[in-house]
């Protein structure tokens, strides 16, 4: 009696996999692979400073880049300098506020 329940209970095969391997599809498709894009922008952004690129940090501070070292940078601000980690800059405002500083002649 109790093997004719446990059969009729338990779904066959790979007919029981397929709606495991949608659910796994789409959270990939839309969980994981955008944030792999993000990263990989936000790498190559960072990548890409250079000295002179006016940047904001993530606490909001407006500054232009001085320096460049290894892990840091060193932003020139209206009253002196300071020091952040390179993962600290947030976006790039060159583009945007000083057009002039990016036109290549």
């Amino acid at each position: 009696m109790y093997t004719t329940s446990i059969l009729q209970a338990a779904p066959g095969g790979a007919g029981s996999m397929v709606p495991f391997l949608l659910v796994m599809v789409v959270f990939f498709v839309f969980m994981i692979l955008p944030q792999m894009r993000r990263q990989k922008k936000t790498k190559s952004f960072i990548a890409d400073l250079k000295k002179g690129d006016h940047v904001v940090t993530t606490g909001g501070v407006h500054a232009k880049i001085s320096q460049i070292q290894d892990t840091y940078l060193i932003l020139d601000l209206e009253e002196g300098k300071m020091k952040v980690d390179k993962s600290g800059v947030s976006m790039e405002s060159t583009r945007a506020a000083y057009p002039s500083a990016t036109d290549k002649k």
